[in-house]
């Protein structure tokens, strides 16, 4: 609130300023005239009886009178002066000359200056002084009062649309948090009110289309892996039976097809829980090199049979950091199972604590790698550099995104760049204090 009052506030005052300085001096001059001649019938009483005063003795005792009249009309300043004067212009020259009055205006239209002619020579200068400092003083006041009162009624026309938007904005915040049941209840009455029920209505669609989501996807999981895996077992007991060598053949092929069916319908499953706002990311202290060692050691085989080096470096990573040790090992299971896929003879996995304190677990090989212009689209759905690279690997495309999605889940994100060993580097960035906001669910590695 007081950065919006604030501003609004420094708005009317630069207004006011401005306004203070600018609408005078057009009316002034649009009633320049009105104001000149009011100034002169102002002036014509005072200078009448000077001008009579100075006339009634002879001219070399106007000195004299100069001196007494001076403290009379205190704290006017009246002197004698040349109708020639250089600071006279030259139309006051001309109507003293003639015998009439002059006046010459101050600030804001008031009186400043009158003249009147004494003799052919000689005219009397009276002078309005500036308001003294203690009077000045008081319209300065008066101006700073203003302001404190144009303060004032802002802090009550702020105060209640600031608490409604802070209102606005919590909610939004529990609806981002995956708190979906979260309203604004702002009344109608409120200058935002409006714009309230929008966003309320649109809170209660996003509500239902993420509970039709969740419920299709409990339906998907049941009503469709359920008649994959009885499929499967049937075919498993047909295979028991004695068949013919090619019949055995195009059963096992048929199997295969069930089993990469069913991994890919777990494969969905798994990236559309991680998109769920339902619940949270189980953020826990991990061992950071144990932890490593758990997932990795499940690449034993692949690495024995392939003859391929897994190095793995812990020295610079801390002992303990907090994370979700499950939906990071389905991250690293993804990423470390494709750089062993692709890599030639190394794969190198590494910990290390950023200047941030966050964690990065790097994952590096020495394969073909990925293109510069290609890294950008690997983390999106189905997307396949080399579909029939793909295919004969068994992926569907989903791997890279899950991993992404899997450690956004928990406020860090997966990058990829190339490696110094020839091939990918993909870097998990963990934050120190991963934000509450981003809805996770924990995943079974599917």
């Amino acid at each position: 609130m007081f950065k919006m009052l604030t501003r609004l506030y420094l708005i009317l005052l630069v207004t006011y300023g401005l306004a203070l300085y600018v609408v005078p001096e057009a009316v002034l001059k649009l009633f320049d005239e009105r104001n000149f001649i009011y100034n002169m019938e102002e002036a014509r009483g005072p200078l009448k009886l000077i001008q009579q005063r100075f006339q009634a003795v002879p001219e070399a005792t106007w000195g004299e009178v100069e001196r007494a009249l001076q403290q009379d009309f205190a704290p006017l300043q009246l002197r004698l002066i040349g109708i020639d004067d250089v600071h006279l212009s030259a139309k006051e020259v001309q109507d003293l000359t003639q015998g009439r009055n002059a006046v010459r205006m101050g600030f804001y239209g008031e009186l400043g200056i009158a003249l009147t002619p004494l003799s052919k020579r000689v005219a009397v200068e009276v002078v309005w002084p500036d308001p003294p400092v203690d009077i000045n003083a008081m319209y300065w006041l008066m101006n700073i009062l203003i302001g404190a009162a144009l303060l004032g009624c802002l802090l009550i026309w702020v105060r209640p649309h600031w608490r409604d938007l802070q209102r606005f904005k919590l909610t939004a915040i529990r609806l981002g948090r995956g708190e979906l049941g979260a309203r604004t209840q702002i009344s109608q009455r409120s200058n935002i009110g409006e714009l309230a029920q929008v966003f309320d209505r649109m809170a209660e669609d996003i509500e239902a289309l993420l509970t039709q989501r969740q419920d299709l996807l409990n339906a998907v999981s049941h009503e469709l892996r359920t008649p994959l895996s009885r499929l499967e077992f049937g075919m498993a007991l047909i295979r028991s039976d004695e068949l013919a060598p090619s019949t055995r053949i195009r059963l096992d092929q048929m199997i295969g097809h069930v089993r990469e069916l069913d991994s890919l319908v777990g494969e969905l499953l798994s990236y559309t829980r991680l998109q769920s706002p339902y619940e949270r990311a189980h953020l826990e202290p991990v061992h950071t090199a144990a932890f490593l060692d758990s997932v990795l050691i499940g690449f034993i085989e692949e690495q024995e049979r392939r003859g391929i080096d897994l190095l793995v470096d812990t020295t610079l990573a801390p002992d303990l950091f907090g994370f979700d040790p499950k939906l990071t090992a389905r991250a690293l299971q993804n990423l470390a199972g494709n750089a062993l896929r692709y890599c030639q003879h190394q794969v190198r996995v590494s910990a290390i604590t950023t200047h941030e304190r966050g964690l990065v677990i790097r994952i590096e090989d020495d394969g073909i790698g990925i293109p510069a212009g290609e890294r950008v689209r690997i983390f999106e759905p189905f997307y396949r550099m080399d579909r029939s690279r793909d295919r004969a690997t068994g992926g569907f495309g989903l791997g890279l995104a899950i991993s992404r999605r899997a450690i956004q889940c928990q406020g860090g994100d997966v990058t990829v760049d190339a490696s110094p060993l020839g091939g990918s580097r993909f870097d998990i960035h963990l934050p120190p204090t991963p934000p509450r906001k981003h809805g996770a669910v924990t995943v079974d590695a599917a």
